[in-house]
């Protein structure tokens, strides 16, 4: 039988990924691995209206609630818009650019459908931040809510290019006006499962962001390891969560992995630690995705919502602290599930809940990952040593045109820059990122750890601890801490925070400066910015 052949002729993308020498080892996955054809948005969307589920609800955002049927139209409708007047073709890039919401969702969903190559990008991007990713990914369309065009705009122009933009707002604009006059009815393109189904783009704090190819399987890949492993969904569980869909965090927790299960999904644009608690109450959410500031936030704010309805809160993007672990817990009788991946992976690869959590661990290899810790000849290391952290999967990293490929790909492992050791059987505890694990006077010190102790202390809100350059010491440890004590107090409040660090664990990990600060730089999700840290 001849084989299938890729409907995606624009093949820009395919043709600068790595050469395969350069791929990670691939593991198989049952069930994925051997399919002929996949479009992801057949398993997404698709099935669940053939099956009869269209009547169940799918997403809710603002005032509007769509069901898998309504979803399914406007996807459609969508797509032929695409199509039928942009010339959309499988293969094309199409760059989306909004804060989280049901239109968001429903544009990824149309370009899946279309067989074309989906590009969230986070909305507080700028123009020269949006220019770099216009220039390496060359997107043919543009879908952008109304509020966020001018930074758009400025960037096609520096570009040079010309990159027709659909704009919408909140169930309105012209991408509406638009729909209302295409097809309500459109065919899901027959992409192979190794077709590419999206570009993320990192964070590029380091400099020029690195794009990350994932393919359709991929994006099946992660509902059958992690989403099936960690959250076990069912239909009638609510999503909810703070991560952006241009973060592949948020992309999984608050798209994919509920729209596989057939569930629900709330997609507001921001939220405070406030809000969110107030939006678990109001749409009844089940599962909770966020970063462990806001927990930390919410367990303090937490007074007359009982959060009845939560059965699973997932804590990612750094690391969790013990003390946030804890008070969540007995906040809410309720332990706080903790995994770890990355864009390069498209998502977690680690990670435990309920019984199988073990204080100051964040768990094995979900089943279909391998993990292994590597000192820096790429040998595995005894129990309990801290290396570089290497992973293999159902996922992998295939960077886009970039030279950097083979720094994340070594001898088939993914190294995700991470610092963690591992116990004997398995459990991984992560320390810092490699380029964030301090070197003092020739010691090891994790700044995770440091930084859990200062949490412990009743006047430190939020800390976080970095390295600096130090003639004496190679590097000296340093505290950013954010408290609510006044600031003619604040001297003492340092002296009394080192003396803490220093009866709690081992005194040379103490913090040699102590700096204080209003409040944290962080990103868009959440996530500390600790290279900001640097400038200051």
């Amino acid at each position: 039988m001849t084989p299938p052949v890729s409907p995606q002729k624009d093949r820009f993308a395919h043709d600068r990924l790595p050469p395969p020498d350069q791929w990670p080892q691939i593991l198989p996955l049952a069930g994925v691995s051997d399919l002929e054809t996949l479009n992801c948005v057949s398993l997404l969307l698709d099935r669940h209206v053939s099956n009869g589920h269209g009547d169940r609800p799918a997403v809710r955002g603002g005032d509007r609630t769509w069901t898998y049927a309504e979803l399914n139209e406007h996807v459609c409708r969508a797509a032929s818009v695409m199509v039928d007047r942009h010339g959309i073709r499988p293969g094309n890039r199409v760059l989306i650019r909004g804060g989280n919401s049901p239109e968001v969702a429903l544009a990824w969903l149309a370009v899946q459908k279309t067989g074309a190559v989906a590009i969230t990008t986070m909305s507080l991007l700028r123009d020269n931040e949006l220019r770099v990713i216009i220039d390496m990914s060359r997107p043919a369309l543009a879908i952008c809510e109304t509020g966020l065009l001018q930074d758009l705009a400025l960037a096609v122009h520096s570009s040079g290019r010309d990159l027709p933009v659909i704009a919408f707002d909140d169930g309105h604009g012209e991408l509406f006006e638009l729909m209302a006059d295409a097809s309500p009815q459109h065919e899901t393109c027959a992409t192979l499962p190794d077709d590419i189904s999206l570009i993320a783009f990192t964070s590029g704090t380091t400099g020029k962001p690195k794009a990350t190819v994932h393919f359709h399987r991929d994006v099946i890949a992660i509902c059958e390891t992690m989403s099936r492993h960690i959250i076990a969904p069912v239909p009638d569980d609510v999503f909810i969560g703070t991560a952006p869909l241009a973060f592949t965090f948020g992309l999984g927790g608050l798209l994919v992995f509920p729209f596989y299960a057939g569930a629900c999904s709330v997609l507001n644009a921001r939220y405070s630690p406030e809000q969110l608690l107030d939006a678990i109450e109001t749409y009844g959410a089940t599962v909770c995705f966020t970063v462990p500031t806001f927990f930390q936030q919410m367990v303090k704010l937490k007074t007359g919502q009982s959060l009845a309805t939560l059965r699973l809160a997932v804590s990612s993007g750094e690391a969790l602290p013990l003390p946030v672990r804890q008070a969540w817990a007995d906040a809410t009788g309720m332990q706080l599930a903790e995994v770890l991946g990355s864009t390069e992976m498209l998502h977690a690869f680690a990670g435990s809940t309920g019984q199988d959590m073990r204080p100051g661990f964040i768990g094995p290899a979900i089943p279909g990952y391998e993990i292994a810790v590597l000192d820096d000849a790429g040998r595995k290391l005894p129990a309990d040593e801290i290396g570089r952290l290497a992973v293999r999967g159902p996922t992998g990293c295939r960077y886009l045109d970039d030279e950097r490929q083979q720094v994340y790909v070594q001898d088939g492992w993914n190294i995700t820059g991470d610092a963690c050791s591992m116990t004997e059987d398995g459990y991984l505890a992560y320390h810092s990122r490699l380029d964030d694990m301090i070197i003092s006077s020739g010691y090891n010190i994790s700044g995770v750890e440091v930084e859990n102790t200062l949490l412990l202390h009743p006047d430190v809100r939020e800390c976080a601890v970095i390295g600096e350059a130090s003639d004496d010491r190679g590097q000296i440890v340093v505290a950013y801490v954010v408290t609510p004590v006044a600031a003619k107090d604040r001297q003492g409040l340092a002296d009394n925070l080192q003396d803490h660090v220093k009866n709690t664990i081992a005194p040379y990990k103490y913090p040699r400066a102590i700096r204080f600060l209003d409040q944290l730089p962080r990103n868009e999700s959440g996530k500390i910015q600790r290279f900001r840290l640097r400038d200051i």
